[in-house]
This record gives C-alpha cells, structure tokens and sequence, in this order.
C-alpha cells in the first residue's frame, strides 16, 4: 500500500487529512508503490491503434485431460481412451458427452489439440508461459498478455484495461510467480482484481466501494486529488515520477467514481433468468460479469476458472484427495464448465460481440495417456488441447492432431509462445512490438520468430 509521510496537516471538510487519503487501502489494492512507476509509461503507452478487439482468457487451472475432455481416442485401449463416450458437434469433430452444450456451439469455436511445452510438469510452469508466452527464468519475470496489453493501448474511458475473476491463482504446487502480474513492467501495469465471489448473495466488488472514513455522498466531492497534496512533497511532485502518480491516483479515483464501472460490476442488473442461464456458480457468474466488463469497455479479462488445485474439486484428476477424480470431474467441474462456457459464447454471439471478442480457453498441460493406479491421470505437458472462439477466429474446425494415444503431437506442435502470439495478433498488437524489460533494454512481446496460429483464422 502506498504511504507517502512527511509533514503536513492539510485536513478536507470531512476532517480527513492528506495523509489519510493517500494511506486508503482502495489505492494500495491497485498496486501503486514508489519504486514501480516507469518512465518509459509516458512515452509508450497508447502507442498502438484500437482496433476495437477485446479478449476474455478462460485459464482451467488444474489442466483438463486432453482424452477425457476435446480429444477423444475412442478407438484405443481403455486405460487410455478413459471412460467417457465421443459425441458429434456442430463442428468438424468430436468430444466427449460430458460437454453437451458445448457440442451444440461447436461451430463458433476451434479447438488445438496439438499444444504442448519443455518445461517442467509443474503447474507453475505451464501457467508462467501460456500467460506471458515464456519461461520464468534469469529473475526475469514476462508480464500477462493483458497487462502488456494495458501498457500498450490503456484503458478505455472509466474502466480498468484488464481485470482478474474472481481472484488471482493461489498455491499449485510451486513457487514460481503464476503469470498473472505485469512482471517487469510494473506494478503500475497489475490487473484490476475483483477478489470476490460473483455468486455469492451479498456481492460487492472492494475496490469500487469508497474508504469507510469518506461519506459515500462527499467523496464524489473530490474533483482533484491534487488538492490534497502540500507543500511536504513539493519537490517530488517536480519529478517525472510523480506525474505519472498523479495519474494513477486520477485512474483510482475515477474508477471508484464512476457510475459506468458500478453499473458494470452490478450483476443485479442482469435478468435473473440470465444468471440462471450462466449458472449460479462462481464459475458461472464469472462468465458472465467477464461479458459485462467487455460490454462496457474492458480489454481484457481473466477467468481462473478455480484459484488452488488443493482441497477443492478442479481439473486436477490425480484421482485421489486432495485432488479430483475422473468421476469429480464428470459429475461437478464438467456440468458447471459447459454451461457457464456455452452460455458465454451464445450471449456474445447474440448481442454481436463475438466478432470483436476473442475467448481464449487455456490450460497449463495435459494428462496423462494412460489412466494411473488411483482411477486419475497426472501431468502432462507433451501434449493436450486449448480452444480459441471469437476474435476473427472460424469455428467448428481442429488445429494440429495428437497421435493415438494423446500423448504427443502428430501435426502442427503449438507451443506456449504460438499460443501468446495468437491473442496478441487477435488483438492488433504487432509481434515485433516491444517492451522495456529489465535494465530498460528492449523486450520483444513475444520471441524472435514465434508465429501466431495463423489457421485459426484463415
């Protein structure tokens, strides 16, 4: 949280002083600190065009087994081809009956079956490189493709240009950093985080409620928060630092300010009918507020469809506790998956957003092939398959091809750098575009030669 001391006793009409305000925890939630302000913001930002594209990056933290899930071996041995049935799609290929509503808008997305990463067969590692296209190595740490996003185009009138649902990833297992921050861009750049439960009954989002000791109806007030610094940081408001804090401190309190961001987080608005739709799950109510937000001006959203693979049910199906098991997977994470996905992709087909919002469905590995002693599959990042919809993207169609077992790629390996790339060029970012990285050196957006999956679109 940011604190900035000094003397000075400066004290508004509701007897709060210079002091207080700038120590309110809604700011520090923000990420703003002293030593996180980048110079280069000023110069880079807004650098790029908008071409109108906003994505929601649906992360399956726990990672779906590739067998069970969207690449069904139906044809091989039991201990691999698992226990679910392939059905038909609207689409050029099948998956298996624990996704019936996704087999009905099959046609308005396409699916990659051929991804796979070197790294180890650690979560952490899988959520570092299909969040920010590399490995965690050398201290450096790669921003998320939506907060270089943020840094590149900013924001969009009051809202945030990248938000977080409900909270970020939790402990998986590892000690990485999970590749949801802005890495060395800053914490100036940090996604805006709900951390809250959408479905729960008494929602509110933290952020967007004014600090307790402002009257709700005297904080709007506060038309600049210039006013509220005196003479005791006069030399660092001279710096070109503290320009950039003035505007962080101006995004803040806008966002706390405005009507179109409460409206936006108000799922209450929404017909009840169109709650249910998505279903009243966390999952579910995620779905949905991601579309709002991308209604109403955000960039960028990230869905963790779960926070830890620890003592909850998740995609994780080692097959026994504290993780999931085939039949945890078939009887609670699938129901509540399909629906909130199918609902997501009907609502932005029906209200002409699809074209302009590519839905990124993302995981950090495969499974197994072969079915373990537990009744589960373990990791596995040889091989497994993510789905892209939306954006430009021509559904009902399959990139790449898995060999009979599932285990590795037959056709056109995809690896974590294709995938990035693929969301960047979707939302007009050029690949060679570049970032300033640690020591201020130049920092490709993605590597040197890494292409976009450029089939999805043709």
């Amino acid at each position: 949280m940011l604190n900035l001391t000094g003397k000075g006793s400066m004290v508004t009409c509701d007897g709060v002083s210079r002091r207080d305000f700038l120590q309110v925890g809604t700011l520090g939630a923000l990420g703003f600190g002293l030593t996180q302000f980048n110079a280069l913001k000023a110069a880079n930002a807004m650098k790029q065009g908008d071409n109108g594209m906003s994505c929601i990056m649906i992360f399956n933290l726990g990672a779906p087994s590739q067998m069970d899930t969207w690449d069904p071996k139906p044809d091989a041995p039991r201990e691999i081809r698992g226990p679910f049935k392939p059905i038909s799609t609207k689409g050029d290929f099948q998956i298996t009956e624990i996704f019936p509503q996704m087999a009905k808008i099959a046609d308005k997305f396409s699916l990659v079956r051929s991804v796979y990463h070197t790294g180890a067969a650690v979560h952490d590692t899988g959520h570092q490189m299909l969040q920010t296209g590399r490995l965690f190595t050398g201290g450096i740490n790669t921003p998320h493709v939506g907060c270089a996003l943020q840094y590149l185009k900013g924001r969009r009138g009051d809202m945030p240009a990248h938000v977080i649902l409900p909270e970020p990833m939790g402990p998986t297992g590892g000690n990485m950093p999970h590749g949801q921050d802005a890495g060395f861009l800053g914490k100036t750049f940090d996604p805006f985080v709900l951390n809250a439960d959408p479905s729960a009954k008494d929602f509110k989002v933290p952020d967007l409620l004014p600090p307790k000791d402002l009257g709700e109806v005297r904080l709007e007030r506060r038309k600049s928060l210039r006013a509220l610094v005196d003479s005791a940081v006069k030399n660092f408001e001279a710096s070109e630092s503290a320009q950039l804090m003035d505007q962080n401190f101006t995004d803040a309190y806008r966002l706390m300010t405005s009507d179109v961001a409460r409206e936006a987080f108000d799922l209450t608005k929404e017909p009840q009918k169109v709650r249910e739709r998505y279903g009243m799950n966390r999952f579910g109510q995620c779905c949905l507020l991601a579309r709002r937000l991308v209604e109403r001006g955000v960039r960028f959203v990230t869905v963790n469809s779960f926070i830890t693979v620890f003592n909850e049910i998740t995609w994780d199906i080692h097959g026994s506790k504290p993780f999931t098991s085939i039949e945890g997977m078939r009887d609670l994470v699938a129901p509540m998956y399909d629906q909130g996905y199918g609902a997501l992709i009907e609502d932005l087909h029906q209200r002409g957003m699809l074209e302009k919002t590519m839905v990124a469905n993302l995981a950090e590995f495969g499974r197994t092939p072969k079915v373990n002693p537990a009744g589960g599959r373990d990791h596995w990042p040889q091989c497994w398959t993510i789905g892209f919809a939306g954006g430009g993207v021509q559904g009902g169609r399959v990139i790449g091809k898995s060999d009979d077992s599932g285990g590795y790629p037959a056709e056109r390996p995809v690896n974590p750098g294709n995938v990035v790339a693929t969301i960047y060029e979707a939302l007009g970012i050029d690949l060679e575009t570049e970032l300033p990285g640690p020591q201020g050196r130049p920092f490709p957006v993605v590597d040197r030669g890494v292409e976009a999956i450029r089939e999805l679109f043709a």
